[in-house]
């Protein structure tokens, strides 16, 4: 019996040092997970209003950016750097004329947001995301993620706006 007991008490031990040792999940080569954002922040539609955007060009695009309350408080104190635990959403959609709108005004003057093209956040984690400046960025499209090869052009285009922590949004009050 007490050979049995050894036996388990090695087995038990093998397994607890093979799982701390093993590479993590989803990665033969041990690194750990992906330096983006791979999950929708859960309720993200109930967070506050920062700003709005416009993109024009090829994207013809609205943006609503909302943030967390500590991405909100932020932005409204001015505080920079923003502090871990700020998270940034923008909505981005189709600029669409409104016909029914235009209709009233007796000219194409109204655009609204039309369908969804993709939602983007901004995770604030300085030890979680130290390689891309604290933040963590992700880009969902009909609910997914993006790859990392769509991912990588994140961090060099951010990075350019160091002077405001890395985020290209101001606080509309």
């Amino acid at each position: 019996m007490k050979h049995f007991t050894f036996f388990l008490a090695a087995v038990a031990t093998i397994a607890c040092l093979a799982a701390l040792f093993a590479p993590a999940p989803g990665r033969a080569d041990g690194q750990s997970a992906p330096p983006f954002v791979t999950e929708i922040p859960q309720g993200y539609r109930g967070w506050k209003w920062i700003s709005s955007a416009h993109e024009a060009g090829k994207l013809n695009s609205l943006g609503a950016v909302l943030g967390n309350d500590v991405a909100f408080n932020a932005f409204r104190d001015g505080k920079l750097p923003y502090p871990d635990g700020t998270i940034i959403a923008a909505l981005h959609y189709r600029n669409v004329p409104s016909d029914e709108n235009n209709k009233v005004f007796g000219q194409a003057q109204s655009f609204v947001p039309g369908p969804p093209t993709n939602v983007q956040f901004m995770v604030k984690d300085s030890a979680k995301y130290a390689a891309t400046g604290g933040w963590g960025f992700g880009h969902f499209a009909d609910g997914k993620s993006g790859d990392a090869a769509f991912m990588k052009s994140c961090f060099p285009c951010h990075e350019k706006a160091k002077a405001t922590d890395l985020v290209f949004t101001h606080y509309a009050p």
